[in-house]
């Protein structure tokens, strides 16, 4: 089994040094869905949804998110955000979200544009819960990475 790179020898959590990697053009796409009723997805439609814009909500609270990555999660390390972009589309069950960050550092950008996706569904989710209490935050997943020791990656089916 490949040693695990967060634990220390007594089994610690610990950053990882990246002191010693290159530092590249990285970049990630994360995708999510929220899941609607037909009335809540009319009033999506419509643009009378009782808090406002969700969609203009949840991209703002997206791009917020990613730059706070760090400090949601214990074990990712502060970055430097080049570009942080967070698309919103009403869809035929509820709202689509994508979330693309990049960055120039020595270590790669997924956990800033899944943490944007999640809370920009999530603020859908706050946008839109005094019409809807069953709204589903759906397929939070990672779509393409580029950049880093690693390699790229780009999910099967997926056109990011």
């Amino acid at each position: 089994m490949k040693e695990l790179s967060h634990l220390d020898e007594h089994g610690r959590a610990r950053m990882v040094d990246i002191s010693s990697k290159t530092m590249t053009i990285r970049r990630a796409v994360a995708s999510a869905r929220v899941l609607v009723s037909p009335e809540t997805l009319a009033a999506l439609v419509d643009r009378r949804t009782p808090k406002g814009d969700p969609l203009e909500a949840a991209r703002l609270a997206g791009i917020m998110a990613a730059k706070k990555t760090a400090e949601l999660i214990p074990l990712c390390h502060p970055l430097p955000l080049t570009h942080i972009d967070v698309r919103a589309h009403v869809n035929e069950d509820g709202v689509s979200l994508e979330a693309e960050v990049a960055t120039n550092a020595q270590t790669g950008v997924e956990m800033e544009a899944l943490t944007a996706v999640a809370i920009a569904a999530l603020t859908v989710y706050d946008m839109c819960k005094a019409l809807d209490k069953g709204i589903r935050i759906t397929e939070v997943r990672l779509e393409s990475k580029t950049g880093g020791k690693s390699g790229d990656y780009q999910r099967e089916g997926s056109e990011v």
